[in-house]
């Protein structure tokens, strides 16, 4: 089977960049990153997390970028055959699969996710959670909504199925229009306008100084000290730096196969030294400077820290659809303002998922030669099949299930794997010069000693310490209600079956092309 051999490209270098951007800001900055503030003690968390920003997140995503690039000079858009160029071990292209497994199953579930902003949009801008004021009404709301249970406001899970339905044909159509044409245009409008709601959104709140002034300890400032003024006494819980390491996963979408395959896409001088770090800059300005300055500081304006603190215990759903809404009832322009901040999530979330997509695509055509159509088709019908189990089975742990062994801990391992074959086993230097080739910067020299021993030995750290404080709970599944345990192991069953699929299908695409060179 003849190889696809004429590869896309990107328009433009800022479209790239937005491109890479707009796959690294998602739904972790404005929804994530506030309940991790908030359940890791505000300001503390963020010492840690600036710590693991500069020797977790900015080396990985240069890494990512490099074996992303070098992988494309050899007509690979995808980990399995970046790894097999890096490493020439039959099992190379094996270890690149979890690239396309982390995505494609994050790819599943974050699609219903990032439907529910969608409606949420429509909800704000109509007023019709309007009438639900306090935390449990709309807390059933959103259940409701998502078919967890039935209320007034909706009788089954129809609405939820049709956005979910729009989500997903938005997301393969813009993957359908390609690199440039779909991707490219998408993130030049989506995430400007993402950061132009953000903006509003932050000024906005900043002059709601303190609702109640019968309640001056309810204030905006006091919400902004609670993020930024740190209490380094807390500094000795390991959980905060737990906490802080795994966000930074989260928040630059590394660990995942996307960055590669949109680096892939780069000619073999273009530059990944300055764009990786415009990327990491523009991903940390959209969460640290936008995202701290929305959700926290408005929730304690009107409900105070105690409570601010009470809805992040209830993840960031909590804090995003539940303590949010109730805040847009209570200012002025509320209807509109509630609009721009879901509408700035369905934005964010979207440029996300598209980059999710892409590897698998870029392997279908790459490996086996399919045509766009064919691989988006491909790829198109079995996320809507599989997302339907999440749909249905969500109430029961389903969406959690995957959410943590492809959306957390799998990061960690993948992200591990990936910078001992680029730093150890295909060389350090090699791996300098292919990051700093083309540079319109020279990465500093002490980054090549984080890359080379400081990241693999904390991605070490935190994998097996993730794997004794939670992945050993979780596989055991401690705390589950019996009820609910077999969809917890039906979950599992989907994941194992798209992995082993996934293998089988890396090790068709090697057998074809062993086949061919035999023939030639």
């Amino acid at each position: 089977m003849p190889l696809n051999t004429e590869r896309e490209q990107w328009g433009s270098k800022i479209g790239l960049i937005l491109a890479v951007a707009g796959n690294a800001v998602g739904l972790g900055n404005f929804l994530r990153f506030p309940v991790q503030a908030a359940q890791n003690g505000g300001g503390a968390f963020m010492i840690p997390y600036f710590i693991f920003f500069l020797i977790l997140g900015i080396p990985l995503m240069w890494i990512e970028w490099g074996i992303g690039r070098h992988g494309g000079r050899f007509n690979h858009g995808s980990a399995p055959g970046m790894f097999d160029v890096l490493w020439k071990h039959k099992l190379a292209k094996y270890f690149g699969t979890l690239g396309l497994f982390m995505s494609m199953v994050i790819l599943i579930y974050y699609t219903y996710i990032e439907s529910w902003t969608l409606g949420y949009s429509i909800f704000s801008i109509t007023g019709y959670y309007f009438d639900q004021h306090t935390a449990d009404a709309m807390r059933t709301f959103l259940y409701n909504y998502q078919g967890r249970a039935t209320g007034e406001h909706f009788t089954g899970i129809l609405p939820a199925y049709i956005l979910m339905f729009i989500t997903f044909g938005l997301n393969f159509w813009v993957l359908f229009k390609g690199i440039s044409k779909g991707i490219e245009k998408l993130a030049k409008i989506a995430l400007p306008l993402l950061l132009i709601f953000a903006a509003i959104l932050a000024v906005r709140i900043m002059f709601l100084g303190t609702p109640d002034p019968s309640l001056p300890a309810n204030s905006v400032w006091n919400g902004y000290g609670f993020i930024w003024n740190p209490n380094v006494s807390l500094l000795s819980d390991p959980k905060i730096w737990l906490a802080a390491a795994g966000q930074i996963f989260f928040t630059l979408s590394v660990g995942m196969g996307t960055i590669h395959a949109y680096a892939s896409y780069l000619k073999p001088k273009d530059d990944i030294a300055l764009s990786g770090l415009t990327t990491a800059a523009t991903n940390g300005f959209a969460e640290v400077v936008l995202g701290a300055a929305i959700a926290i500081p408005v929730a304690v304006a009107f409900f105070g820290l105690q409570t601010t603190q009470e809805f992040a215990k209830g993840g960031a759903f909590d804090l995003g659809f539940v303590s949010m809404p109730l805040i847009f009832q209570r200012i002025p322009l509320g209807q509109v303002l509630g609009f721009l901040w879901f509408l700035l999530l369905f934005f964010a979330g979207i440029t996300s998922s598209v980059a999710m997509g892409q590897p698998v695509i870029a392997f279908l055509e790459d490996e086996f030669g399919f045509s766009r159509k064919k691989a988006v088709g491909v790829l198109a019908t079995v996320v809507l099949i599989a997302v339907q189990f999440v749909v249905f089975y969500q109430k029961y742990g389903f969406l959690n299930e995957m959410d943590y062994w492809a959306g957390t801990f799998g990061l960690v391992v993948f992200a591990l794997v990936e910078t001992v074959l680029f730093m150890w086993v295909f060389g350090a230097g090699k791996a300098w010069k292919e990051m700093n080739e083309g540079g319109d910067i020279q990465i500093p020299r002490v980054f090549y000693y984080l890359m080379k021993f400081v990241t693999p030995v904390v991605l070490f750290v935190l994998m097996i310490w993730w794997f004794v404080e939670s992945a050993i709970p979780k596989l055991l599944l401690v705390g589950v209600p019996d009820v609910n345990k077999p969809y917890y192991w039906g979950s599992r069953a989907l994941m194992v079956v798209i992995f082993i699929g996934l293998i089988l299908l890396v090790r068709k695409a090697w057998q074809l092309k062993a086949n061919k060179e035999e023939s030639n």
